[in-house]
């Protein structure tokens, strides 16, 4: 399956792991296309955003049961993938809009 760098990286992950992650540990977080593989995804980083990938781990998240009054639905199941940088690249930096 053939797809564009910008289609498998969808979004970074902010959360307090993931900043504690990439302040320790050299590792991104991203949300990223549910069909793409670890090669890929290693790809599409180092494409984008110009760096040099050490590993790649996969994560498969579950989407959530919600309820709103007497429906029940689903949030959708996402991937997830922590990229982490070689020794010596810098650091992704993400600007946030107010």
């Amino acid at each position: 399956m053939k797809l564009d760098a910008r289609k498998i990286i969808i979004r970074p992950v902010i959360t307090e792991k993931a900043t504690r992650l990439k302040d320790e540990e050299r590792t991104m977080v991203f949300e990223v296309h549910p069909k793409a593989n670890k090669v890929q995804i290693k790809q599409a980083v180092e494409e984008i955003f110009k760096v040099k990938v050490e590993a790649v781990r996969i994560v498969k998240m579950k989407g959530k049961t919600r309820r709103l009054r007497f429906r029940v639905g689903k949030t959708k199941d996402w991937k997830k993938a922590y990229v982490k940088l070689r020794e010596g690249e810098k650091m992704i930096e993400f600007i946030e809009a107010v």
